[in-house]
């Protein structure tokens, strides 16, 4: 393991164990000691890794509170607060969205669906610009306090650098602030469709982070709702067992494949 302080990777472990059962290690070269969590995104948490991924993706997958999770694994001995939970999410939930994200660069179509949607925080109404291809992969997700040209020129700037795809087509709802951003950020080559019946298919879609947001009866936090926003849409495209919208996939198949990435998901964070 290489030392997280000078980066050398002449470093020896030392005998037994952290009490949190981590192994240690000293550095040849600087001489400092430290252990597998130290310079981590998880250094000085208490609770194992296993246990501290399955409640930050429970609670991106499943409609369960701060205190909900706190109290199901109290009943299977592991002492945490609903505090550490918000803490947890916060640590590791833009790790999950970062890497999901660099692992769909390149990988969306090119004929995109566009719509926003509303969502209360601070108990004032805020605009979530979301985007799926055709086949109904995540194009991007922006979270914006105003409903304006700007915001919509940031999402499509976002939207490009995460998927690095050239849309050829954009389907809206005909906001008046589309057409001057789609121009700008995608080029004036790309087709604008308007059509409310056409879009339905991101109009639909919206139903998955609105069925998890009710349950938390909005968000007091700007930058809490846009990390969970973000991260929550990033984990469900990626837990999606399907290729396109309407694919029949056995029942079998999915649960191999959302074994596998949930594994991968778990991944993401034991190197972070």
């Amino acid at each position: 393991m290489n030392c997280p302080h000078c980066h050398s990777s002449s470093t020896t472990e030392r005998q037994g164990r952290t009490v949190h059962g981590f192994r240690r290690f000293r550095c040849r070269e600087c001489g400092r000691r430290f252990n597998e969590r130290t310079g981590t995104a998880l250094n000085r948490v208490q609770v194992p890794t296993d246990i501290v991924f399955l409640v930050v993706f429970w609670r991106l997958r499943y409609k369960l509170s701060l205190r909900d999770l706190a109290e199901m694994f109290l009943i299977r001995g592991i002492v945490f607060t609903h505090e550490a939970v918000r803490d947890w999410e916060a640590r590791l939930a833009p790790l999950l969205a970062e890497g999901l994200r660099q692992r769909r660069a390149g990988k969306a179509g090119r004929c995109w669906y566009v719509d926003e949607t509303y969502l209360k925080i601070a108990g004032e109404w805020c605009y979530l610009y979301r985007a799926i291809d055709r086949d109904g992969n995540l194009v991007d997700v922006y979270l914006s306090e105003t409903r304006d040209m700007a915001a919509a020129k940031a999402f499509f700037r976002s939207a490009k650098a995460v998927t690095r795809v050239e849309p050829q087509q954009v389907t809206t709802d005909g906001h008046t602030s589309y057409p001057k951003a789609i121009a700008g950020e995608l080029g004036t080559d790309v087709d604008h469709r308007t059509s409310q019946y056409k879009n339905n298919v991101i109009e639909q879609n919206h139903r998955g982070i609105k069925g998890r947001y009710r349950p938390m009866r909005g968000f007091k936090i700007f930058k809490a709702a846009h990390r969970f926003c973000r991260a929550f849409d990033e984990v469900r495209n990626f837990l999606r067992p399907t290729s396109y919208i309407n694919q029949n996939v056995s029942l079998a198949r999915q649960r191999v494949l959302h074994v596998e990435r949930v594994a991968a998901l778990r991944d993401l964070i034991s190197v972070a």
